[in-house]
């Protein structure tokens, strides 16, 4: 049933609602969820920075990656007006991201376009709990998901995305640093390339978050 809206939930609701949203994660597939206070969200210029260095294939092609995502200050401004999120991890074989046939196969995407179904699923579910500015965030480009053979048309002129009820920004292209979170909220995570060797690594991960106020 669809709640009307309040000025602010009381905490014990808050408290019950994040821990739904939770679960409920779990059960729509990610391997663990964790509620998280909005200060775990770490914001640093160095991972925007990334996107630049060496410069991302998909940088400047779609309306959620960088330049056209929110820049760092917009984001760390953004992150104060919310009090929790959702942080949901979806583990992976390492052979899906580690070494250079990965790189080349995508073998990963699955997962994390499972991961943005996943999150913006949990996003509609708070609106309709009356957190009407829940907000969620992806692991990677959007546009190589959903939009890989096509130009994204949310960059034309009075168009919208083409899926915008599954598309987010991702964590990385508004600057937050996903390794250092998941090592916070007490997960495991490697640094993963082309030159790993997936026995090298227990496994991958795709990681989401969706913040609640």
């Amino acid at each position: 049933m669809v709640r009307k809206i309040v000025e602010r939930v009381p905490s014990e609701q808050l408290e019950k609602d994040l821990e739904k949203y939770r679960r409920r994660a779990l059960e729509l597939g990610v391997t663990d969820a964790k509620i998280i206070p909005s200060e775990s969200v770490i914001i640093d210029e160095r991972v925007r920075a990334k996107c630049l260095f060496p410069k991302c294939s998909r940088y400047g092609t779609n309306a959620h990656c960088p330049p056209h995502a929110m820049d760092v200050e917009q984001t760390r401004k953004l992150i104060k007006k919310y009090r929790f999120g959702i942080f949901t991890r979806l583990e992976v074989p390492p052979e899906f991201m580690a070494g250079p046939e990965a790189k080349e196969k995508k073998p990963y995407l699955p997962a994390n376009k499972r991961t943005y179904e996943i999150i913006s699923r949990i996003e509609a579910e708070a609106f309709y709990d009356g957190y009407y500015l829940a907000v969620a965030f992806g692991p990677g480009s959007c546009k190589g998901i959903f939009c890989e053979d096509v130009e994204c048309q949310a960059l034309s002129a009075g168009m919208p995305c083409r899926v915008p009820l599954k598309a987010r920004a991702s964590m990385e292209g508004m600057g937050m640093d996903v390794y250092a979170m998941a090592t916070k909220a007490g997960w495991d995570i490697y640094p993963i390339g082309a030159a790993t060797s997936p026995c090298e690594v227990p496994f991958g991960a795709a990681y989401g978050l969706v913040l609640i106020y």
